[in-house]
């Protein structure tokens, strides 16, 4: 008899506990960083532009570089995160910026397979071909689709990519 008593207590202060440590919210689920949310935002703009609808691509840019400002300044130094904001911040045409926050993801991860195509692309539009094979060249062996769309831009043709 103490035995059974001594399972539904137990089973009793788990119940509680488990139901306590639970989500106050209804959705069940983990809540999404704003680096999270801006990852999103960015694949949504990229499927905007691939339709030709570049000023909502734009709009969706814009917010996802907020969420990753906000996300650098609580967690700074994440080469992800920076990968993005270099690439939102040259999707909105700020190609100096963009570039620094490449550079300063390539400090923390200089092997960053994202950083690394991106900047590659951002030295081909301003018209940087050496340093674009350079990033090619890092890219090189990595057996990665970043390596054959960098190749395919420094080419000169067109990757469908976005």
């Amino acid at each position: 008899m103490k035995k059974i008593f001594l399972i539904i207590v137990l089973s009793l202060i788990t119940f509680q506990y488990s139901y306590a440590a639970g989500s106050s919210d209804n959705s069940g689920g983990k809540q999404k960083t704003n680096y999270d949310k801006a990852v999103t935002l960015i694949k949504s703009a990229k499927k905007l532009e691939k339709k030709g609808k570049n000023e909502k691509a734009l709009s969706k840019y814009e917010k996802a570089q907020k969420l990753l400002v906000k996300s650098n300044n609580k967690k700074p130094g994440n080469a992800d995160t920076l990968n993005y904001l270099g690439f939102t911040t040259r999707k909105l045409g700020d190609f100096e910026n963009g570039e620094k926050y490449y550079l300063q993801g390539l400090a923390i991860d200089p092997k960053h397979i994202g950083i690394n195509e991106y900047l590659g692309e951002l030295y081909v539009a301003t018209n940087r071909h050496n340093l674009a094979v350079e990033r090619l060249e890092i890219l090189k062996g990595c057996n990665c689709e970043e390596y054959d769309e960098l190749k395919a831009i420094i080419a000169g043709e067109k990757v469908s990519k976005y």
